[in-house]
């Protein structure tokens, strides 16, 4: 279903978690829900997969995860407060220890000179320490691409908060 390299990460993102013990939420919005079956794809993610919220419009983002409807009619959907909000409420409404969210613009339309197609919005939050962000601009072609690229951006900053 994924490519070797997802599954591979998406392995190593199970392996650190329950070498550690903690268990993983996702909020994603641009993503649909891939990064959650990435790490579902690999056997043994019941271990440390707590919940995935696919939080696609931005009543969802304020419902599931306590998003700020002032804060989106502020500054957009894709934006760096949002994505941290986003990891925030996903912590706070799972069980989980460490969240991953992503929210985006994957195309083919959709984008504005501020935030084009390809702009994309990562945070990861983890129980008791600071939210942390980035900032991708994928220059691709098509939305597969740019929700691909996403997914692995989101595994790797996962993998890179679990340790």
């Amino acid at each position: 279903m994924f490519s070797l390299e997802i599954e591979t990460l998406a392995r190593l993102v199970i392996d650190d978690a329950r070498e550690r013990s903690l268990r993983i939420v996702t909020a994603e919005s641009c993503t649909g829900g891939l990064v959650a079956a990435a790490i579902c794809a690999i056997p043994g993610a019941s271990d440390v997969f707590e919940r995935g919220f696919v939080a696609y419009t931005n009543r969802a983002k304020q419902e599931m995860l306590g998003v700020s409807g002032d804060l989106i009619a502020d500054l957009g959907a894709v934006s760096e407060p949002i994505s941290r909000m986003m990891a925030e409420g996903a912590l706070e409404n799972s069980h989980a220890h460490v969240a991953v969210a992503v929210t985006g613009v994957a195309g083919p339309g959709g984008g504005t000179p501020l935030k084009p197609v390809g702009a994309v919005h990562f945070a990861t939050a983890r129980a008791n320490q600071s939210v942390l962000h980035r900032h991708e601009l994928f220059e691709f072609e098509t939305r597969e691409e740019i929700q691909l690229a996403a997914l692995q951006t989101a595994l790797e900053m996962l993998r890179d908060r679990l340790r």
